[in-house]
C-alpha cells in the first residue's frame, strides 16, 4: 500500500496507545467498566482509542471497521472493496487486569485479504508493523511523539528488526495459547503435539500477542479453538503472512478471509509450517 498511508495508520495506533496509557496509569481511574450485548467488558479507554483512530484515519481513503463501531450494515461493507479493520484495545480483560497484555490493532483489507498491519503495545512502547510488499517489522521503545517526527518509513525501518527472527538454534516446540481460552479443544491439540514433539513448551498471553509471537518465529503454533471476530486477527494475520507464516482455518489450507457477511472467525491455526 502506498507508504504515507502506512505512516498514517501507525501514528493512529501509536496516538490511540498513548490516550489508552492515560486512563491505564491514573491511579483514581475506574475504567468505566460497561459490558456489550455479547456481555464483554468495554471501558473508556477502549472509546478514547476508537474515536482517535476514527479521527486519523478518516484523512486516508478507506472505510473504516472498528470493533466499537461494527453496526455497519453488510450491505454497505460488503461493497468495501478496500477498507481498515481495527480494534481500538484488543484485550480489554487483560487492561482491566493491568497485566499490561493489551494492544492496538489496525489492519488494510483489500479484497479480503490483510495486506498490511499494525499492532502496538502501549506498556511496551513495542510497535509491529507489516505490509505484504516491505515485510513484516518489530520496533522497540517507539511512542507516540515519535511517530509525529517520521516522515518516511526508511528511518522506522532502520530502527527496526526484520520478522520472524533467527530462531534456528531454538530446540523446543512452542505452542502459544489463549490466556483467557484454553479450552478442552485447544488441550487436546497440545496433548497431539506433545506426542510428536520431544521437547514442548506451551505459552500462554493476552491479545494479538500470540499472533506476534508467531511472527517473531519464538512460537510456532498458534491453535485458537474458540471465538475471535475479525479485528481480532486481522492485524496479526497481516504481519504473520508478511513475515511468511500462515494462518489457516482449522484442518485446511484455506487462509481467513475478512469483511465477510458474518464477522467471526472460524476456528484457525497460525504457524510457519
Amino acid at each position: 500500500m502506498n507508504t504515507n498511508i502506512l505512516l498514517t495508520a501507525i501514528r493512529a495506533a501509536l496516538e490511540a496507545g498513548k490516550d489508552i496509557m492515560t486512563v491505564y496509569t491514573d491511579p483514581n481511574a475506574d475504567f468505566g467498566i460497561e459490558r456489550k450485548a455479547d456481555n464483554s467488558p468495554l471501558t473508556i479507554a477502549d472509546k478514547k482509542a476508537h474515536e482517535k483512530i476514527v479521527s486519523i484515519l478518516k484523512a486516508t481513503p478507506y472505510p473504516i471497521l472498528s470493533e466499537e463501531g461494527k453496526d455497519i450494515p453488510a450491505e454497505e461493507r460488503l461493497n468495501w472493496e478496500e477498507l481498515w479493520i481495527v480494534d481500538p484495545l484488543d484485550g480489554t480483560k487483560e487492561f482491566i487486569k493491568r497485566n499490561g497484555e493489551f494492544t492496538v490493532n489496525i489492519a488494510y483489507v483489500k479484497n479480503g485479504i490483510p495486506e498490511a498491519g499494525i499492532i502496538y503495545i502501549p506498556v511496551k512502547k513495542q510497535l509491529y508493523f507489516a505490509d505484504s510488499s516491505l515485510g513484516a517489522y518489530k520496533v522497540n521503545e517507539i511512542e507516540s511523539p515519535d511517530a509525529q517526527n517520521i516522515n518516511s518509513l526508511k528511518p522506522l525501518i532502520a530502527k527496526a528488526e526484520q520478522l520472524p527472527y533467527n530462531n534456528s538454534s531454538r530446540t523446543e516446540f512452542v505452542i502459544v495459547a489463549s490466556r483467557s481460552h484454553l479450552n478442552e479443544e485447544t488441550q487436546k491439540y497440545i496433548d497431539e503435539m506433545q506426542q510428536k514433539h520431544r521437547h514442548v513448551k506451551t505459552v500462554s498471553s493476552g491479545s494479538s500477542l500470540k499472533l506476534c509471537l508467531i511472527a517473531e518465529g519464538n512460537a510456532d503454533v498458534y491453535p485458537r479453538f474458540a471465538p475471535t471476530m475479525e479485528w481480532d486477527t486481522a492485524a496479526g494475520d497481516a504481519i504473520i503472512r508478511a513475515a511468511g507464516g500462515h494462518v489457516f482455518q482449522a484442518g485446511t489450507e484455506t487462509s481467513l478471509c475478512y469483511n465477510k457477511q458474518d464477522l467471526r472467525n472460524p476456528w484457525f491455526i497460525a504457524s510457519f509450517q
